[in-house]
């Protein structure tokens, strides 16, 4: 879901993360500070601040300068972006940057569902746990954690399927470091023809939003799925809470039923 991110900017209005506010919020947007407290180093890594107390403010505030823009693909431009009419009567293109590519012949006639990953296909956890699907190694602050991740109950039949019947886009609020390699593990079909991270949400009112006008697709024809209304705020209409729909609703996540 959209977590947290800092005060708010911009007087309210739908200001777009500028590259601080990309690195002051947590790697996992459902990971609690308190967490970090007991920090596992990889076994073989050595670094010399290995020996010294990961401070739980900085080892979320810190690190993720590496996840902006400079590490992401360029956002494509939208080549089929509406003409403008200058004053003195030419004719320009709109330069209109849209998050998504263009869609594909296969998905033309597909609805458009964006899915977020934490609390909603997965729980993480900097907490060992004994029946965790992945153990992501993530590097903050120089030292090496682990993350360890449960899949939501039927995940895998949910992606299958759902990949099959729409063009579905991962959208997360968390950092690409921890959220592209979870990706890599449970999206086994393909299900995914887009993944989205913190540095293309909208920073506003102290929450990461997903904007949907942004991704390039007829707003008509897009669901969002997620746990966090933060994240839909600006399209809630467009909007299925995770924590409201039975087939993915969990109470437990070590409960199979």
């Amino acid at each position: 879901g959209g977590g947290g991110g800092g005060e708010t900017i911009g007087g309210g209005k739908r200001a777009l993360c500028a590259s601080g506010l990309m690195d002051s919020g947590p790697i996992i947007t459902q990971v609690s500070k308190e967490e970090v407290n007991s920090p596992l180093q990889e076994k073989g890594v050595q670094n010399q601040t290995s020996s010294k107390k990961p401070r739980n403010r900085s080892i979320f505030q810190s690190l993720l300068c590496c996840l902006c823009h400079d590490n992401s693909e360029p956002i494509p431009v939208n080549n089929n972006a509406p003409l403008l009419v200058e004053e003195n009567g030419s004719v320009t293109k709109s330069t209109v940057r849209y998050l998504l590519p263009e869609i594909k012949p296969q998905d033309a006639s597909k609805i458009c569902v964006v899915i977020d990953l934490d609390e909603t296909l997965v729980h993480s956890s900097f907490k060992p746990v004994s029946n965790a699907d992945f153990i992501i190694p993530v590097e903050i602050d120089g030292v090496m954690h682990q993350v360890y991740v449960l899949k939501r109950p039927h995940v895998d039949e949910f992606l299958r399927r759902m990949g099959e019947l729409f063009e579905c886009v991962l959208f997360t609020a968390s950092l690409a470091k921890y959220a592209d390699p979870v990706a890599d593990l449970l999206d086994k079909w393909g299900a995914f023809r887009a993944r989205l991270f913190r540095e293309s949400c909208v920073f506003h009112r102290g929450n990461y939003v997903k904007d949907l006008s942004r991704l390039g697709r007829d707003l008509t024809r897009i669901i969002i799925v997620d746990n966090s209304p933060a994240s839909y705020v600006f399209h809630p209409d467009n909007a299925l809470n995770s924590r409201a729909t039975p087939y993915i609703n969990i109470k437990d996540w070590n409960d199979d039923g």
